[in-house]
């Protein structure tokens, strides 16, 4: 919990425009995706941790039993919670609470969810003991992140990431998400890669990045694309804006399966 107070602020900054359609963060096509791949039953309990608005959990609650949203940020949780009402999603809880620390006992849930918090965690392996602790024996643990960049660019990646957005930490590997599965014995049954089209200037204004730095990032990125030092952003140009493709990745576990890196499946890419 050591990035909390970063983190709080950051996303009580984002809270209002976290689930804006000028972003594609929350594009209900990769929503309905993540729903189509986790697979719910009607009797599943689902917590989704470092959840913020809960925009997952609010797609999977006409599917299951209960959900349950736990998150460090109370601005984050107001916005889900309105918004659940008003979806008249009366199966749902909005808990103030940290992934490192989870509140519940062993073995809680059918499923464990997190989207898009592992990089803003300063060490990984809590929350995904703490996910993996509360899970149910033949349970679901449902990771969604970014990934890192080839090695030789991802400090560049990272420092990039963390001028727009001070709570970020770091984007992991395939490898390490792959070592967190296996090391907490977590079979990997699913794992895709997805490119989500990023828009500069809205990631930007998403969190309100100040203009000095803006600029800063902006005159990186152009380098990047006039051939000079790479970011790991792989920037292009798109009705005369900059854009960049994040690399998402989708990794689906069961709990109690024995895990080896021989056996678990293969990478898909998807487009």
């Amino acid at each position: 919990m050591e990035n909390i107070k970063a983190v709080q602020e950051s996303f009580s900054v984002q809270a209002e425009g976290f689930e804006s359609k000028q972003m594609n963060f929350s594009k209900q096509e990769y929503l309905d995706y993540i729903v189509r791949e986790i697979g719910a039953a009607k009797t599943d309990r689902v917590l989704e941790v470092a959840a913020g608005t809960c925009i997952c959990g609010r797609n999977l609650a006409p599917l299951v039993n209960s959900v349950v949203c736990l998150d460090a940020t109370p601005a984050m949780l107001k916005i889900g919670r309105d918004r659940a009402e008003k979806e008249r999603l009366t199966n749902m809880q909005f808990v103030q609470g940290y992934a490192e620390a989870i509140p519940y006992p062993d073995e809680t849930y059918d499923i464990t969810l997190s989207r898009l918090s592992f990089h803003h965690f300063s060490e990984i392996s809590a929350p995904f003991a703490e996910m993996n602790r509360v899970l149910k024996p033949g349970g679901k643990l449902v990771l969604i992140d970014m990934e890192a960049a080839e090695e030789d660019l991802r400090d560049t990646e990272d420092r990039i990431e963390a001028m727009r957005d001070p709570s970020h930490v770091r984007n992991a590997s395939r490898s390490e998400f792959l070592a967190l599965f296996q090391r907490h014995g977590c079979k990997l049954v699913k794992a895709e890669g997805t490119g989500i089209p990023v828009e500069l200037s809205a990631w930007m204004e998403l969190t309100k990045t100040p203009g000095d730095i803006r600029q800063e990032i902006i005159s990186m990125m152009e380098e990047d694309l006039a051939g000079g030092t790479k970011t790991g952003f792989r920037p292009y140009r798109k009705d005369g804006t900059i854009w960049f493709d994040q690399r998402w990745l989708l990794m689906l576990g069961i709990k109690g399966v024995a895990a080896s890196a021989d056996a678990d499946c293969a990478w898909k890419e998807r487009m």
